[in-house]
């Protein structure tokens, strides 16, 4: 009874876990996408110029491969992925907002 009571308590845990975890990546290529759509558009319009443009796209895509990899890694997305992944869009964002205001124009 102990057994069965543990064996139903640890899979409530393990469901809910799932369900927490991927309930929080949605937000991932959602910020992914707004920050490729900044850069784009400080390109467009002049904050970014075209090196900064390609600096930054190529960072962007380095943070979207090492999130796929992560994800592809057989662990699924951990917690602690997700909290890197999270870290490096905040950095990321900011370096964005720093270049396109930083008063270079092309």
């Amino acid at each position: 009874m102990r057994v069965t009571r543990w064996l139903i308590a640890t899979a409530c845990t393990a469901v809910l876990g799932i369900g927490i975890a991927t309930a929080q990546t949605p937000n991932i290529p959602k910020r992914q996408g707004t920050q490729k759509a900044r850069i784009a558009h400080g390109v467009r319009t002049g904050a970014l110029t075209p090196r900064e443009g390609r600096h930054l796209a190529k960072k962007q895509r380095r943070i979207h491969r090492s999130i796929v990899r992560d994800r592809r890694d057989g662990r699924g997305f951990t917690a602690r992925e997700r909290a890197r992944a999270q870290r490096r869009l905040n950095q990321q964002s900011r370096t964005i907002y720093r270049q396109e205001h930083d008063r270079q124009m092309r």
